[in-house]
């Protein structure tokens, strides 16, 4: 392949869609106005696009810090251009949300929203003690694009179902998580592991999506 070629090859695609896929792991975001996009995200634009760190004080702040990963907060982007997005390598999944459609997602695996897609977290006292994802998520409310990202080809599973936490990536707004402690085989693993600590969907109608990795936060 000589150079034009590898030019040609890898150039970003033509489309109109506001969130569409350079690749797999690569987030291409039409932006005509703002859209939120996880702080560092970014590895690249086009156009004329303004970056805003958004934190908040106070218990919200602390509790989206706590969501969105140690240290890690939402920013806002805002202008005219194409912002490219991509977090550690991980899959990139797009989603289209009615306005009846809510979504409770890993904060650490938010990658970006629509302007007109609500958020809020939720403290899930059922589950405190949880580790990643457990005891803080983000919900999502649409309408809008959303984009969460996975580690490697995620499973969507029919609810019940119990998960490890640290593999749990986002569940539907029409179930929640309890926590289930399995003491058989407590103590037989050399680390803490999601495996002793389960998150246990009970309610029937809804879904968990999960990745094919244990992803750890910073201190567990």
């Amino acid at each position: 392949m000589n150079l034009d070629e590898f030019v040609s090859a890898h150039a970003p695609e033509e489309g109109g869609e506001a969130f569409q896929l350079e690749n797999s792991k690569l987030l291409d975001v039409a932006v005509s106005g703002s859209v939120m996009a996880k702080a560092g995200s970014m590895v690249g634009y086009t156009g004329d696009i303004s970056f805003e760190r958004k934190s908040e004080g106070g218990l919200t702040g602390m509790l989206k810090k706590r969501a969105t990963g140690e240290g890690t907060v939402m920013m806002q982007a805002t202008g005219e251009g194409h912002l490219y997005l991509a977090d550690q390598g991980k899959e990139v999944q797009i989603l289209e949300l009615s306005e009846t459609d809510e979504i409770s997602v890993n904060g650490n695996d938010v990658l970006a929203f629509e302007e007109g897609v609500d958020w809020d977290i939720k403290m899930m006292n059922s589950i405190a003690g949880a580790s990643s994802g457990g005891l803080f998520n983000v919900y999502l409310k649409g309408p809008g694009h959303i984009a969460i990202t996975t580690h490697g080809k995620p499973l969507v599973v029919p609810t019940p179902v119990s998960t490890d936490p640290n593999a749990t990536v986002a569940w539907s707004s029409d179930v929640s998580p309890s926590a289930k402690r399995d003491i058989n085989i407590k103590g037989l693993l050399g680390r803490s592991s999601g495996e002793t600590f389960q998150l246990e969907f009970a309610q029937e109608g809804g879904f968990v999506v999960i990745q094919p990795y244990e992803e750890f936060q910073p201190g567990q």
